[in-house]
């Protein structure tokens, strides 16, 4: 990495960067805000409807926890009008951020499975994704995932859902797999991730949050990932990290996610300028941004720190993320053009 000096402002200057997010959940996204007003809906819910409550609530002792706490949301989202607001009001707070692209994680099986028509949820995610276009330019695709702790029945209905020419909404471009790791082995999802590779989708699993870079290994071999969500363990094994490296297999890193959890302990020990040294490509990202009382300005900040970035690498760092995602390539062109056409009016003399 070349020296670099410290940012004049870099909290301001993040603030109005342009950017892209490829690792943000659909509900983990839900503001204080929209969360009181849909448990405020569904009054028989154990979710506080006080949203300076909702700060305790999202507390974490570790990733089970976590876990449970994000079902309890996820069972707020029950009708398709639940759906639609929460779509359109993730999409009002990544433009406040400046976000001009975003690949939002969707695991259409948890509401389905609550009872919403499976082409009412469809309809509501793309009527919320193009208003959201019309009225914020923010440009959303989505990624339809795998709750792994809901087992193979779950991967059966995600697969359906997503490669079904009937309900396959026009904005899904990849596939991937969350929930817990451990005991949850990724090699077992292999023919739900073919068939959706065969149908044109992106393969992009979460591995090695809270597992070992084993877990990395079989979404690469089994899953034939093209990102890795999180990687954390990756920094555990060189031969990986050289193989993600020569292969650009980019990491969508979450730092803040990866210490509420307790992936990691805090964040001076987060790998992430390992990743940076060895030569692996890195995305900041929020994961479940509200849930872990942080923004994707706030990661970037942290990303910046950790790395010793002045505004130029910020810069970098953010047309990684539109570099790696599944735009086209006119609209990755125009992302990265913004960013380093503000990049120079930020440092003109």
């Amino acid at each position: 990495m070349t020296e670099q000096h410290a940012p004049r402002d870099p909290h301001a200057f993040i603030a109005g960067l342009p950017k892209a997010e490829l690792h943000v959940h659909h509900v983990g996204s839900a503001s204080p805000r929209i969360v009181s007003e849909l448990a405020a809906r569904h009054p028989d819910s154990k979710v506080p409807t006080d949203p300076e409550a909702l700060a305790d609530y999202f507390t974490f002792t570790d990733f089970a926890h976590f876990i449970q706490v994000y079902l309890s949301v996820v069972d707020l989202v029950r009708t398709p009008e639940d759906v639609r607001l929460l779509t359109y009001e993730v999409a009002r707070d990544m433009a406040r951020q400046q976000v001009r692209y975003a690949e939002l994680t969707i695991t259409p099986y948890s509401s389905v499975r609550r009872g919403i028509d499976e082409r009412a949820f469809m309809d509501a995610v793309e009527d919320a994704r193009k208003a959201a276009e019309a009225d914020f330019g923010t440009v959303l695709r989505w990624c339809f995932d795998i709750p792994g702790e809901a087992g193979l029945r779950s991967a059966e209905e995600t697969v359906r859902l997503a490669t079904d020419d009937r309900l396959r909404p026009e904005g899904l471009v990849s596939f991937g797999l969350g929930g817990p790791e451990a005991g949850v082995p990724r090699p077992q999802f292999k023919p739900y991730f073919d068939q959706a590779i065969a149908a044109g989708l992106h393969s992009v699993p979460h591995a090695g949050e809270t597992t070992g870079p084993e877990t990395v290994w079989d979404a690469l071999t089994e899953l034939r990932a093209e990102r890795i969500g999180h990687g954390t363990s990756s920094a555990r094994d060189e031969k990986l990290l050289a193989h993600l490296a020569e292969h650009r297999i980019p990491l969508e890193v979450c730092p803040t996610s990866n210490i509420a959890t307790r992936a990691v302990r805090t964040l001076d020990e987060h790998p992430l300028k390992k990743f940076v040294e060895a030569g692996v490509v890195v995305t900041v990202n929020s994961d479940d941004p509200p849930m872990f009382g942080t923004d994707l300005n706030a990661e970037y900040a942290t990303a910046a720190r950790l790395l010793g970035l002045d505004e130029r690498g910020i810069a970098e760092l953010a047309k990684n993320a539109v570099h790696a995602s599944f735009l086209d390539a006119g609209g990755k062109a125009r992302i990265a053009d913004e960013i380093d056409a503000y990049t120079a009016r930020w440092l003109a003399p």
